[in-house]
């Protein structure tokens, strides 16, 4: 397919590098040129430099010759009026990124159907209901739901203390009579493998898992180390009072846990108090210690932060680690900073480029795909499936089906049942299928099933 996208952001210039490894013919528009030729000779793309919501830059970068047009600049103006000249030219596909709520919430005067978008996303809404998900499990540092929330893909830290630190897979298998779960990946510095029986878990590995939603207290309680307390988070910090942190606020309001919400800005304090129904408003600053710890920080669950700046939410959270806090979450929005805060103690960070991006690469390629979600380590992502009367795949087990390598089936769900798949496993019509694949693998994937 060729594809147009607008913006070589974190967001665009991560899609520009997907489908480009796909095999798609992508052609990337921004107005810095230095950002162009950067993109040009590291990715496979062609590059042009102008204005995304100029018609004559459009016709330049052969919009009408193309399939899916993707506006993801830092402007939503520019993105909305690029989408209305793609839809001018016919394009087939539109999408476009927005940070105002003026378009995405109900009944919006101006919505994507009166925009004539067939995607418009706010990442800040996929952004808070992750931050929300972790903060209600008590280890992992990713989170994804599959199937309806029957299946759940979550990356683990691996310490010394861990019970199944040196263990091998194989070593690990034997405990399914009681946890059942399967172990997709381990990461392990910058690579990531899809691991065999014989391969060993270790300290400072990451390792990703599918589960049921069942079977995730019991799985949580068995990766404790021994200096942990298992105690569910009830007592929670959010610090900014963005809509974003509006958004988790509301969210834990629901779930019953006593929040404490510090923003800056006296002002927007007040405004807040309006818009939240139990949690308590506080006018602070993030690194005013003191404050924090007369609000009685040292007794909190979990801490998130998700301010405006990566810096101030990295150190807030280390500050709130120090102060023996269970649980630290950040947003992190500059990808070469989410290495270092995990590096650092910090024990989830959610980059708003992952949550749109994945959004955009769900819908962009659609098919037999009803779900996905890209994994910020490794370039890997998890894809959902759903078997169809006429798939070759079904009724036959798949050890003879010639699985792609680098890639493993990590459940499969058949109504409200579900199994861990094995070589004997057949699929039926119907079946939802959860995959994990490595980048090299994920073309292979896609054809495998369609």
């Amino acid at each position: 397919m060729k594809i147009l996208i607008i913006g070589a952001g974190q967001v665009g210039y991560f899609l520009c590098d997907r489908l480009s490894r796909e095999g798609h013919a992508v052609t990337l528009v921004d107005q810095s040129e230095e950002t162009i030729e950067r993109a040009q000779d590291r990715l496979n793309v062609l590059g042009v430099c102008g204005n995304g919501a100029s018609a004559e830059i459009l016709e330049q970068a052969g919009i009408k010759d193309t399939d899916i047009f993707i506006a993801v600049t830092n402007m939503d103006e520019v993105n909305i009026l690029a989408c209305l000249l793609a839809r001018e030219y016919q394009v087939t596909t539109r999408v476009a990124r927005t940070k105002s709520i003026e378009y995405t919430r109900n009944k919006a005067i101006l919505s994507k159907e009166k925009l004539g978008i067939d995607l418009l996303i706010n990442p800040e809404d996929a952004v808070a209901e992750e931050l929300f998900k972790l903060a209600c499990t008590s280890r992992a540092f990713d989170v994804a739901e599959f199937a309806e929330g029957q299946i759940h893909f979550q990356g683990f830290r691996i310490t010394e203390y861990s019970p199944i630190c040196d263990l091998t897979l194989a070593e690990l298998g034997e405990l399914r009579g009681v946890y059942r779960f399967v172990v997709v990946a381990i990461n392990r510095g910058k690579k990531t493998i899809i691991p065999r029986g014989e391969d060993a878990i270790q300290a400072n590995d990451k390792i990703y898992i599918f589960a049921h939603q069942d079977e995730l207290p019991a799985i949580n309680y068995m990766l404790r180390s021994e200096q942990e307390v298992v105690k569910s988070s009830h007592r929670a910090f959010v610090l900014g009072g963005s809509r974003i942190g509006v958004q988790i606020a509301q969210y834990m309001e629901q779930h019953n846990f006593s929040i404490k919400l510090i923003e800056k800005n006296e002002e927007h304090c007040y405004k807040l108090a309006e818009e939240l129904n139990k949690a308590v408003v506080i006018n602070a600053e993030g690194l005013d210690l003191q404050t924090l710890l007369d609000e009685g920080l040292e007794d909190a669950d979990v801490f998130v932060a998700v301010t405006d700046n990566d810096q101030t939410n990295i150190l807030t959270c280390l500050l709130a680690k120090q102060q023996s806090v269970k649980r630290t979450l950040a947003l992190v929005s500059q990808p070469e900073l989410i290495d270092l805060a995990s590096e650092l103690g910090i024990d989830a960070c959610v980059s708003p480029r992952m949550a749109a991006a994945s959004t955009i690469l769900k819908f962009v390629r659609r098919g037999e795909i009803i779900n996905l979600t890209a994994v910020e380590d490794s370039d890997s992502e998890v894809l959902e499936f759903e078997m169809t009367p006429d798939s070759g795949l079904l009724d036959v087990p798949l050890k003879d089906l010639h699985f792609p390598r680098g890639a493993i089936i990590g459940a499969i769900v058949r109504g409200h049942s579900y199994e861990i798949p094995t070589g004997e496993s057949k699929l039926a019509e119907g079946d939802r299928v959860v995959v994990f694949a490595l980048p090299n693998a994920l073309q292979k994937v896609e054809r495998f099933f369609s």
